[in-house]
């Protein structure tokens, strides 16, 4: 997909955000999760708090053309200089597979939130979680359990 371009997150994106994330949760993460905690993190996804996510770090979209057809945000960890978190990391079913993730992880990576931080984080899903080991990214304190939000906390130090 060498034509996708990797840009910044535009207000006026958020409601086309919303609809990449609820796809990729209600198709990809279906076999992972119950009908009710996807619909439960689609609503916490909604474009309102894409946008305020937008402003608490850097949000970027993956784009084939004039479609968004995937997603990261990387920001400061509970307000640390020293840490952050990468968040928000979605790709649309049939693009996965395709080097767009990859390249969104790496595009965040170059992101000065990431580049001064110590250590970053990562709470990943039962669907995505080995894609973020073969990034780099290990389970934190070696604990390779679910939180109680359903989610691998991985982590990795720079």
């Amino acid at each position: 997909m060498s034509n996708t371009k990797i840009r910044l997150f535009k207000e006026e994106d958020a409601a086309e955000v919303e609809q990449v994330i609820a796809e990729t949760l209600r198709i990809s993460n279906s076999r992972d999760y119950s009908k009710e905690y996807i619909e439960a993190n689609i609503s916490s996804h909604s474009a309102d708090v894409l946008i305020e996510r937008s402003k608490q770090g850097h949000m970027y979209v993956a784009c084939d053309g004039a479609r968004i057809v995937g997603c990261g945000t990387v920001a400061g960890y509970w307000g640390s200089l020293s840490e952050s978190i990468l968040l928000t990391i979605f790709v649309l079913p049939e693009y996965q597979g395709k080097g767009i993730g990859r390249r969104i992880i790496e595009t965040l990576e170059q992101d000065e939130y990431f580049l001064r931080a110590k250590r970053i984080e990562i709470p990943a899903s039962i669907t995505a979680v080995e894609f973020y080991r073969k990034m780099g990214y290990e389970y934190k304190n070696g604990i390779a359990e679910l939180d109680e939000g359903q989610l691998y906390r991985l982590e990795k130090f720079r």
